[in-house]
Parts: C-alpha cells; sequence; structure tokens
C-alpha cells in the first residue's frame, strides 16, 4: 500500500502529546493526509510540535468537526473505513485487508469509537491484548496497526 492510500482520521482524541505523536509516526509510515475531528487538538500547538517533532508541519491534515460526515464523503471517494476499535465484530488487525484507499479511524482516549462510527465501518479491526491493560496507547496502536498495512500489502 502507497502513500496515497492511507489516510488516518482521528476522533475526539484528547491528548496533544498523542496527536504529535501520530503525526510522527503517519510521516513514517507514509500517511497520505491526517484529518483531526471533533475535539481533537490542531497545529499549531508546542505540545503538538514537542512530539512530532515537526511532521506537523509537512504531513497534509484537515480538520473536520463532524467524523461521521466525514467518513461518508470518504466512502464516497472510494475509501474503505477501517475503524480501530475492540468489539463484538472486530478481527484481528492483521486480518484488514483492501483493494481500495484506506482510511483508518482511532478514537478517544479513553471511550474509544462510538456505534455511529463502528456502524460506518467497512471493517473493524483490534490489537488483541495479553496482559492486564484492556488496550494500547492511541498512538502506540495506531503506529501498530499503520505498518502492518504498509508492510503487508
Amino acid at each position: 500500500m502507497n502513500k496515497k492510500e492511507i489516510v488516518l482520521v482521528l476522533h475526539n482524541v484528547r491528548s496533544r502529546f498523542n496527536v504529535g505523536a501520530i503525526f510522527r509516526t503517519a510521516d513514517g509510515a507514509g500517511v497520505a493526509k491526517i484529518f483531526l475531528c471533533g475535539i481533537t487538538p490542531r497545529p499549531p500547538h508546542d505540545k503538538i510540535a514537542k512530539v512530532s517533532l515537526g511532521a506537523e508541519k509537512y504531513i497534509p491534515w484537515e480538520y473536520y468537526l463532524q467524523t461521521v460526515r466525514l467518513l461518508k464523503n470518504l466512502k464516497k471517494l472510494g475509501y474503505q473505513v477501517v475503524a480501530l476499535e475492540q468489539s463484538r465484530k472486530s478481527l484481528h488487525y492483521n486480518k484488514c485487508g483492501s483493494v481500495k484507499p484506506v482510511a483508518l479511524v482511532v478514537g478517544n482516549e479513553i471511550s474509544g469509537l462510538p456505534a455511529t462510527i463502528l456502524n460506518l465501518a467497512n471493517q473493524v479491526i483490534e490489537i488483541p491484548m495479553h496482559g492486564q491493560k484492556e488496550s494500547l496507547n492511541v498512538a502506540v496502536a495506531t503506529g501498530i496497526v499503520l505498518f502492518n498495512m504498509i508492510n503487508t500489502r
């Protein structure tokens, strides 16, 4: 999967540090664009810049208030929407497959992604946990899935 085939959608991610880390990871993975939605903090901000090491200056990004509206538009443009969330219908993240461009959606650090977004997704994937904690940090999880996507295509 090449750079033009993956975009990231951050839904209500609260932490500026997580946003910065995701920008830096997106650069390393060759992501085409990041969509910052809802309450997700936006550049410019010192905390984002500190963690992203400047990646926020050259990774294209846009802000959307309504994630659902954005996802509907991306689907019309031919993107497969892949939500990273634990749910009854989620698959192991290495089962994610698409011949289409992918919009990877990640969510809030506490509440994750709401049902309205999961219902729009073409696929819901998760990273199985084997310890005491139920989930990984959103920036860490995003990195794992992004690099799996680019390395398995």
